[in-house]
């Protein structure tokens, strides 16, 4: 195998992380003024955090260095060791996630399929659980938009809605118990939800207690993510932070890289969407075409920038290497499914070779 092939390749599709700071993001980092922000005098990321929380709609922010750290956060604060969080079963929080809600948090998961929870069915209402003596209290929700192993998929609305109503309605028959029922959104796409459906950031958020945002993925900058939600929320949020050694000191360097991201690369989104339109239509191809050796694909509608394919799981390796022979590099998630997400790394004049490595690979 050429190791060019993995140094500078076609296209890296594994994941949107896997992007690099652009001229104009490295000088915006360069040129970063900075502080201590343990102090809370790092003025750039003090920047950033504010705009953060202008976006999304919340009244603070907090600049982390990853997702997970901000999804988790937002569990420790919102719930006690002991407690129930409800989620899709195949959320991030849950599947990629290292097992932190549990061995940080102490709390327990309450896992839904997807057609129950996106559309919260009766069955969605029945596991969340009274506090009692033998059961453990649901105190918080969590909602993955777009989600990751559903093909990028925005989260339907009316779903949506419904959980929303739900947690107003649990938040009223609480009142004055000493329990929540808070609503998280791991949003570290939810740039593209808002590109592709043209609905503000802030309305997808609004209902919301958190959220988690991130700047490295479809944004595009090197490190970090955001944790959003009331000023008393990140304050306590702050505080976990520090116990688990995720404040940092002049970090402005790299705020100043996920703040020019939030400038510049939100509306570029729609190029990524595009290019994922292209690799959906040969995936579709494929699946009609070559039934026994294509198994499937996840192209969700509205199609943001992630596609998947399935083949059968013995040739996922064959297939992945073939991939790279050409330039390409995907993902396996298991099951035969392969991932290939797109960014601003992979440009239009890319796609037509692209299209061509996964016909040939996958008929090899």
């Amino acid at each position: 195998m050429a190791l060019n092939s993995l140094i500078n390749p076609i296209a890296d599709l594994r994941s949107d992380t896997f992007t690099r700071p652009g001229a104009e993001m490295r000088a915006a980092m360069a040129s970063a003024v900075v502080g201590d922000d343990m102090f809370g005098e790092d003025p750039t990321v003090n920047e950033l955090e504010a705009e953060a929380a202008s976006v999304t709609g919340f009244e603070a922010a907090m600049f982390v260095p990853s997702g997970t750290m901000a999804n988790q956060l937002a569990i420790n604060v919102h719930t006690r060791p002991g407690d129930s969080v409800l989620i899709e079963a195949e959320s991030h929080v849950f599947i990629y996630e290292a097992g932190a809600g549990a061995a940080l948090s102490g709390v327990q998961f309450d896992c839904l399929p997807s057609p129950d929870f996106t559309s919260w069915t009766d069955r969605a209402d029945a596991l969340i659980r009274d506090d009692n003596l033998h059961s453990v209290p649901t105190s918080l929700i969590v909602v993955e938009n777009t989600h990751n192993r559903h093909g990028g998929r925005v989260f339907p609305a009316t779903g949506l809605e419904r959980i929303r109503a739900r947690v107003s309605l649990g938040k009223r028959l609480l009142a004055g118990s000493g329990r929540t029922l808070g609503l998280h959104c791991d949003g570290a796409r939810i740039w593209n939800a808002s590109a592709v459906t043209g609905i503000p950031v802030r309305e997808l958020l609004a209902g919301f207690d958190s959220a988690a945002v991130c700047f490295s993925k479809g944004l595009g900058a090197p490190v970090g993510s955001a944790l959003c939600g009331s000023a008393n929320f990140i304050a306590r949020a702050r505080k976990v932070r520090k116990r688990w050694g995720g404040a940092m000191r002049q970090s402005g360097i790299i705020a100043a890289g996920a703040l020019y991201a939030l400038r510049h690369h939100r509306e570029r989104l729609q190029a990524d969407h595009a290019h994922a339109r292209m690799l959906a239509a040969c995936f579709q191809d494929l699946c009609l075409s070559h039934p026994g050796e294509v198994l499937g694909a996840k192209i969700p509608e509205p199609c943001t920038n992630m596609v998947y394919l399935q083949v059968r799981p013995e040739r996922v390796q064959a297939v992945l290497e073939s991939l790279q022979a050409r330039g390409v590099l995907a993902l396996t998630t298991g099951g035969g499914w392969i991932r290939a997400v797109t960014h601003l790394d992979v440009p239009a004049s890319a796609m037509p070779a692209v299209c061509e490595a996964f016909k040939v690979a996958v008929l090899a």
